[in-house]
């Protein structure tokens, strides 16, 4: 009897128990998934395939990012390169500058042979309205004309003699360059530096100038023509400015007439000469401000030119 007691209550236990088993088993099976996830259920092959795909394409962006760069040598093989194209348009300015000089020079004697006629146009001006627009409303200027002609002109010789040594240092160190040097950076860099603060200094300072003596010579042309065209039509100015010129008149007309015209034909092979070197400053100063930009890039890269910067 205690042995079927013993048993019945073995039984009754289980059966009060089993629910609770049966739910804690549901429970552990419904929240195994969540705290597994989904990753959990991919294959190791799938993952690693995956990051070897991964990792090819990081290579592939690698061997871009390598070909896209540059070196500081190669950066300055590219200046050197520019430097010769920019030596070429030097050559070109060469050319004319010699013609610049004898112009300039000439116009230095033309001004001063002809301040005498400025002198008596002064006086001439003074007695009655004789001479034609422009000259007899600035004839109390002309004096000053002459005297600042000539300083002008002067130093315009002076810039065009100072940047004839220059360029032609600079067209002999550019043709000297040899890639094959191991100083041959240095040398570029060097010659960058040369470019910014020498030649094209006196580049741009040759270039005012001439644009003062173009100026100068439109100016001496205006007059010379006005005064030309007067004194072919009446001997008023010859009469008023015969104390003046201590000439005859008609030797006086004739090398009035001879020189206008000789000053209009310089004048204008000048203008077009002038025209060819003003492109070649145009073209050539944004070049070497390139060049600047692109030299600092390689002190920066090289560390021999840290002590540079």
């Amino acid at each position: 009897m205690q042995v079927k007691t013993v048993v019945a209550l073995s039984l009754l236990a289980l059966t009060f128990a089993s629910p609770s088993s049966y739910a804690q088993d549901a429970a552990l099976a419904a929240v195994a998934p969540v705290v597994a996830g989904p990753e959990a259920a991919v294959p190791p092959e799938q993952v690693i395939a995956s990051l070897t795909k991964e990792n090819a394409l990081l290579q592939e962006r690698l061997k871009t990012l390598e070909s896209c760069s540059i070196t500081s040598t190669e950066l300055a093989a590219r200046n050197g390169k520019r430097l010769k194209d920019i030596a070429g348009d030097v050559r070109a300015q060469r050319q004319g500058l010699a013609d610049f000089e004898v112009y300039v020079k000439w116009m230095s004697g033309h001004v001063a042979g002809y301040s005498k006629y400025l002198a008596a146009g002064s006086v001439a001006a003074r007695f009655a309205k004789v001479l034609p627009i422009p000259y007899a409303g600035q004839a109390s200027m002309f004096t000053k004309f002459v005297s600042d002609a000539a300083v002008s002109l002067g130093a315009s010789s002076v810039s065009l003699n100072k940047y004839l040594a220059t360029s032609q240092q600079f067209v002999a160190r550019v043709d000297a360059l040899d890639p094959a040097r191991p100083n041959h950076a240095q040398e570029v860099s060097d010659l960058v530096r040369f470019a910014d603060q020498d030649l094209l200094k006196g580049m741009l300072e040759v270039q005012d100038r001439l644009v003062t003596t173009s100026q100068l010579t439109t100016s001496s042309l205006s007059f010379l023509e006005s005064l030309n065209h007067y004194v072919g039509s009446t001997d008023e100015y010859w009469a008023k400015t015969k104390a003046l010129l201590k000439s005859d008149d008609k030797a006086e007309k004739s090398f009035l007439s001879e020189s206008t015209t000789a000053l209009r034909n310089k004048a204008q092979a000048f203008n077009a000469k002038f025209i060819l070197f003003d492109a070649t400053v145009k073209k050539a100063a944004p070049q070497i401000k390139s060049l600047v930009a692109y030299d600092d890039l390689v002190r920066s890269l090289d560390p021999r030119f840290a002590k540079l910067r």
